[in-house]
């Protein structure tokens, strides 16, 4: 029986004219890069919105330096294929230069400094207009943003001044030092994206994919044992389970799930079937309730 795609297609229809939208009324525009599957997918919708063009502007990743290795193998093998222009930015940096502080601890992660990061790459490259993979289904603060997010010029977000988008409508006039936030997939659910990598045959990090990993419990979580990268106290014991990663930040927020689903179509049927949220099993959301949306005004993505 052949699978319905209309909904998928009307979804990467709207998302590929954002594409363009950005294109077409900002000056400097950057796509955000994790390696993760939003990522990877708004790649996808780019090459196709531009063909037979080049992509029109450039892949950023704001690297923690603690990252999955097989996510950063994937990433720069893929813009290697593609021909396309990646800037890397590190929070090491940022760090060295004092800007941030390292976290200690049990709960230590870099994903909160990474603000100052992004902040500071987009004043350095001027870009105007910043594209995302941010999803409304995933966060109840995400569910807040505009397609066109607009922030003031020190990258901080006000809930309570967003424009309305009327019929479509995307308005991408700024003032001097403002930018715009850009979720071309802001309406697509976690089952869309793998739907579409499924239907497109895209290639992923192969840490999605259920394999052997060394991880330990804790708080009714599964985090990764290795590297040495996340904080583990004597007694909480090193296992080894079939895991994958639902969702791709680096080693210290993101917990596994236990998981037999090897292959695309098998992922499919695991998040259909799923009575958890995806960011459930993301760990730096489970400092506080309303902890993505201080980041968030603060000027994460």
């Amino acid at each position: 029986m052949k699978k319905d795609t209309s909904h998928i297609n009307s979804l990467e229809n709207e998302a590929i004219y954002i594409m363009r939208e950005v294109a077409a009324q900002f000056e400097k525009p950057v796509l955000l890069f994790s390696g993760g599957k939003d990522s990877i997918t708004l790649v996808r919708l780019a090459v196709k919105a531009f063909y037979p063009a080049k992509v029109p502007f450039p892949l950023m990743h704001i690297d923690t330096g603690h990252n999955f290795p097989e996510t950063i193998e994937f990433r720069d093998r893929l813009v290697k294929e593609l021909g396309l222009e990646l800037i890397v930015r590190n929070v090491q940096d940022s760090i060295d230069e004092g800007k941030v502080k390292e976290e200690s601890g049990r709960y230590a992660s870099r994903n909160m400094l990474q603000t100052t990061t992004l902040l500071d790459a987009l004043e350095e490259f001027k870009f105007d207009a910043a594209i995302g993979g941010a999803r409304r289904d995933e966060e109840k603060a995400r569910a807040k943003e505009r397609v066109f997010s607009v922030r003031d010029d020190f990258g901080q977000w006000d809930e309570k001044n967003q424009r309305p988008e009327l019929f479509d409508m995307l308005n991408g006039d700024i003032d001097h030092g403002q930018n715009v936030r850009v979720f071309p997939i802001s309406n697509w659910t976690e089952l869309d994206v793998w739907s579409y990598i499924e239907r497109e045959n895209i290639e992923i990090p192969s840490i999605y994919f259920a394999h052997k990993r060394k991880v330990f419990l804790r708080d009714g979580m599964i985090w990764s044992a290795e590297d040495g990268i996340v904080y583990r106290d004597e007694n909480e014991e090193v296992l080894e389970e079939m895991v994958r990663f639902r969702t791709v930040g680096d080693m210290s927020c993101t917990a596994a799930v236990l998981s037999d689903a090897s292959t695309i179509s098998k992922v499919v049927e695991e998040i259909r079937d799923s009575t958890i949220s995806e960011r459930g099993a993301r760990i730096d959301d489970k400092r506080s309730e309303a902890a993505m949306e201080k980041r968030k005004q603060q000027g994460y993505f």
